[in-house]
């Protein structure tokens, strides 16, 4: 009872500082709290967690936070009623915490520790439990560190992602959050941002400190940003290589180095929003040679004079799915680390061999409360292939039948966040399981529901 009511307090606590700090990041060490120093506000035990002098200029400081993330879910038919039936749900939870350590403007330290754990869940993968890790460990020295041009070197352990988290993200919808052993070049002047890097995927063991560099699969790229585009706004351009000596498609099993060559547009006005994207990518797969694309493009528009400002959305997507097995050729789109909910938080499919529909709509029922309704509709591209998870393995083979249709999926969110460090989230999922789904296992319709509780700080 202690316990309850000291953490009850710390969230009271917490919330009285709401409008004195700037919001979270995705990346937590993308946050900067230098800023602190020169605040005249003394005895606040939050200011210093966020910021502690270490030297009496205070250019030296570090600073601490994190997040705790609890979370309900209950499913039912999981993965159409392939997977044994849990009738009671399970629990998920995560703990995040960092320290960052700053001297002076050029050198750097970030550390984080990740625990998750998952209770009462049938044969937890590592992507649920992973019971304590580091999950970020790197330096960064800073040999340019101006506000209009930077020149970092980061070199550690570190979360990568970029875009619109199509195919490198944090995976922050899962249990476990991934990173990458990497060395890192981070760019930018004026308008132009660029990242060079090359990194080793970090495997997830369930146990304590035993998570590994994956040495066959080998991850490296550059990625540009300009900004301030006439016209278009905003224009990434990028190419990332992805070797791994163990991949498994329809089409076969063996050494896979692919490369991918990309481009994405994206912006918004006061009412609209865009963002197109198109990248094809080559390499080659045992004996073959890979050719496989994507194009997609997400669209809202907010009606903002209306009551509850209601945006209507649209997405769609063709992703490539090889044409024939056991040819010269694999046109199977590999999304490299994509985030893990692609499309919604069930996580029921990956986008490999797929063609997707999918409009929606957002209501903003009060400041901090918003209702979001999507309905995708999912065909396979290719016949000749089979469907994917979210992280590339093999779901159903394509020889089951020929008929496309994967299904239908209904999904629903009600977000509260009352300030920047609570997070609450009520989700429903119902997938309606297509003919090729219904050919190729059980074919039960799944529906799935969860509730998610965090706290930032």
């Amino acid at each position: 009872m202690k316990t309850t009511i000291l953490f009850l307090f710390l969230l009271i606590s917490i919330s009285c500082f709401g409008q004195q700090y700037p919001d979270f990041k995705s990346l937590r060490y993308d946050e900067n709290y230098s800023f602190l120093k020169n605040d005249t506000v003394k005895d606040n035990w939050y200011k210093t967690m966020k910021f502690l002098p270490l030297s009496h200029s205070k250019k030296h400081y570090i600073s601490f936070g994190g997040s705790v993330r609890f979370q309900y879910f209950y499913a039912e038919n999981e993965n159409w009623g392939d997977d044994p039936q849990d009738s009671d749900g399970y629990i998920l939870s995560r703990y995040l915490f960092h320290a960052d350590f700053h001297a002076g403007r050029f050198f750097r330290v970030f550390a984080q520790t990740q625990s998750s754990l998952a209770d009462s869940r049938i044969d937890p993968s590592p992507v649920d439990q992973n019971p304590l890790e580091v999950h970020q460990a790197f330096t960064d020295f800073n040999f340019i560190n101006e506000k209009s041009k930077k020149l970092i070197l980061r070199a550690g352990r570190q979360e990568l992602t970029y875009g619109s988290q199509r195919l490198v993200a944090v995976r922050d919808g899962p249990n476990n959050r991934q990173s990458f052993d990497a060395v890192k070049i981070i760019t930018s002047k004026d308008n132009i941002s660029g990242d060079f890097f090359y990194s080793h995927f970090v495997v997830a063991h369930d146990g304590i400190f035993d998570d590994s560099s994956n040495k066959d699969r080998q991850f490296w790229g550059s990625y540009f940003v300009i900004n301030k585009v006439p016209v278009i706004k905003n224009i990434d351009v990028y190419y990332f290589g992805y070797e791994r000596t163990k991949a498994t498609f329809n089409d076969g099993f063996g050494k896979e180095e692919r490369h991918s060559v990309g481009t994405r547009i994206w912006g918004k006005t006061e009412n609209w929003r865009y963002d197109g994207e198109a990248l094809y990518q080559f390499g080659d797969f045992i004996s073959k040679d890979i050719s496989a694309w994507t194009a997609s493009i997400n669209i809202g528009y907010r009606f903002n004079s209306v009551k509850f400002h209601p945006e209507l959305g649209f997405k769609a997507e063709a992703i490539s799915g090889d044409k024939q097995m056991g040819d010269k050729q694999l046109q199977t789109f590999n999304p490299l680390f994509p985030r893990g909910g692609y499309f919604g938080l069930a996580s029921v499919i990956g986008p490999s061999n797929l063609i997707d529909f999918h409009p929606g709509i957002s209501l903003q029922l009060s400041k901090n409360i918003d209702w979001i309704i999507d309905y995708d509709m999912f065909w396979r591209y290719s016949a000749n292939d089979g469907i994917y998870g979210p992280n590339t393995l093999l779901i159903y083979p394509g020889d089951t039948t020929t008929n496309k249709k994967i299904g239908n999926q209904l999904e629903t969110e009600l977000i509260w966040q009352p300030n920047p460090f609570l997070y609450f989230r009520f989700e429903s999922t119902w997938f309606d399981a297509g003919e090729y789904i219904k050919a190729s296992g059980t074919g039960k319709d799944t529906f799935f529901a969860g509730i998610t509780m965090q706290l930032n700080f």
